[in-house]
């Protein structure tokens, strides 16, 4: 969207655009849209350039229309002229009814919404603009990926390079090396079409990647001396935190530089998104490990199978394994604490199991049951360079811990099998659904660069592309919800216990208590 618009102040910029909805009255009502952004602070009115108006023809001052803005080049940068799209040449888009995305255009962050409730919260609709504020000829991008592996990541470091090129015309592109600390250690590659032509076959990244390493003045400074004017960052919520932080002080220097961000997570645990790219190919990865695990339990007397996926805050994969493979008995996640002795706990529902069917599956999330492994293991709260805690492994715990309550206490014959695909997952290439999935989203966040939009993330929210502030999927982890449907969906497929004994009401609130050893721990509402 084209932000650079006509005020008092400033004969060169282009018309307001407005927002216009269906009136109920021939009144016209001003309305001043809320925000959460601090760019600008009171989002569709500049205190200064008066850079957005919005207007609406409606019998109320406020409906609870909430535009939750991403900044724009000129917020800083007032006098920064604009130049047509050269999409609007583009022979591919010359079929497409509506080529540009309208200023009016957003993306509703709740979809289900009752009559008489506000509208809320909205987000910027993704997508090519009318106006952009680069020439293509002058456009020196780069791309970094940070973090760990996830599917999917050389389809989008493709589709950036392919984006730009084909859409925009733009030939300089580099590939920085080795994450954040390639910035200042000069590790450059050239990108083209023809160099990432077949990248997204492969699993991992290109462009290597690491942890840590971000130091923000030196690759401000890097980026100013090599001329660097758009920045496309792909990595988890450390990395866009460090994303943030480039963008504030390339807003301090007053750099025409667009930061934008692509949030990969493997785990699926990104705020406001709908999912994060890698999740659907890592679920499929997944029902393998399970598959092989039924096969082996159910070709055994009494077998006990394990499977550990991933997930540190987050039981999504977990979660979403079970319910496609069908053969999971068990399913365990951080966000639903368990216990293993006494009336419902993990023991007895074993036991029921293994008389039942001679078999069980159990699947178990990396972040589940960490504060008994902590307590067995004396484990020491250490971090890596991402800032992420350093788990310790529930897989072999739970392994020992069953192998020696059935054989030692309750002196039955088991077969254990414990399989750990953590690495043969988010090693894979990307499947079909996240190769296009990943195409969207580079070609969205070029988009929004080219325009003029900086300090934003990008992603589908409702199954409608958004620019997103990077403060929202960092602020908070996306995680599964003990009361909502799906969970309860899980429960109903597996008939596994909740492990939650009781529910009381303390001060007026629902909370559960939980059972451990003995020991009653107070939960929130949700379970957590």
């Amino acid at each position: 969207m084209d932000l650079s618009i006509s005020s008092p102040f400033s004969k060169s910029s282009p018309p307001i655009p407005t927002f216009l909805f269906k009136p109920r009255s021939p009144v016209l009502h001003s309305l001043n849209f809320k925000s959460r952004n601090s760019y600008p602070k009171t989002p569709l009115i500049s205190c200064l350039n008066l850079r957005i108006r919005a207007q609406v023809l409606d019998q109320t001052a406020d409906d609870g229309f909430v535009l939750d803005d991403v900044p724009h080049l000129t917020n800083f940068l007032p006098d920064l002229h604009s130049y047509p799209n050269p999409l609007q040449n583009s022979q591919a888009y010359a079929i497409v009814k509506q080529t540009f995305v309208g200023p009016e255009d957003v993306v509703a962050q709740k979809i289900v919404v009752q009559k008489d409730s506000s509208r809320g919260v909205h987000f910027r609709r993704a997508g090519p603009r009318e106006k952009v504020y680069f020439k293509s000829e002058e456009v020196r991008a780069c791309i970094v990926t940070c973090g760990g592996l996830c599917p999917g990541i050389n389809t989008v470091i493709r589709e950036i390079v392919c984006g730009l090129n084909y859409m925009y015309g733009v030939d300089d592109i580099l590939g920085i090396q080795g994450g954040y600390r390639g910035f200042y250690s000069k590790n450059t590659l050239k990108l083209t079409p023809k160099v990432v032509n077949d990248i997204h076959k492969r699993g991992g990244t290109f462009l290597l990647t690491s942890r840590g390493g971000h130091d923000t003045q030196k690759i401000v400074d890097n980026i100013q001396d090599r001329g660097i004017n758009q920045v496309y960052i792909i990595g988890g919520d450390g990395t866009q935190r460090g994303a943030a932080r480039i963008y504030e002080e390339v807003e301090k220097r007053g750099l025409q530089v667009a930061v934008a961000g692509i949030p990969k997570t493997i785990d699926n645990d990104i705020a406001v998104i709908d999912k994060s790219f890698g999740f659907d190919t890592a679920v499929e990865e997944a029902q393998r490990a399970v598959n092989a695990a039924h096969v082996e339990v159910e070709s055994v007397e009494n077998g006990i199978g394990i499977v550990k996926l991933m997930g540190r805050y987050s039981g999504f994969i977990g979660m979403f394994a079970t319910l496609a493979s069908r053969d999971v008995d068990c399913c365990l996640i951080p966000e639903s604490p368990f216990y293993l002795e006494g009336k419902g706990g993990l023991f007895e529902f074993i036991e029921e199991r293994l008389k039942e069917n001679g078999h069980i599956v159990i699947v178990v999330a990396e972040g589940a049951g960490q504060e008994y492994v902590a307590q067995s293991m004396h484990g020491i709260d250490e971090k890596d360079a991402s800032g992420n805690r350093l788990l310790l492994d529930v897989g072999l715990w739970l392994t020992q811990n069953i192998k020696d309550h059935f054989t030692k206490e309750r002196k039955m014959a088991i077969n254990m099998k414990y399989i750990d695909p953590t690495y043969m997952i988010r090693a894979i290439p990307s499947n079909a659904s996240d190769n296009i999935y990943c195409t969207l989203l580079a070609q969205s966040a070029v988009h929004g660069a080219m325009a003029g939009y900086t300090g934003f993330t990008v992603g589908p929210v409702n199954s409608r592309h958004a620019y997103i502030p990077i403060s929202h999927v960092t602020e908070t982890q996306n995680t599964v919800k003990l009361t909502d449907r799906m969970w309860a969906r899980l429960l109903a497929s597996t008939n596994q216990p909740s492990f939650l004994n009781c529910a009381e009401s303390i001060g007026g609130k629902d909370v559960y208590l939980e059972v451990r050893g003995g020991l009653f721990s107070v939960l929130d509402t949700e379970g957590k």
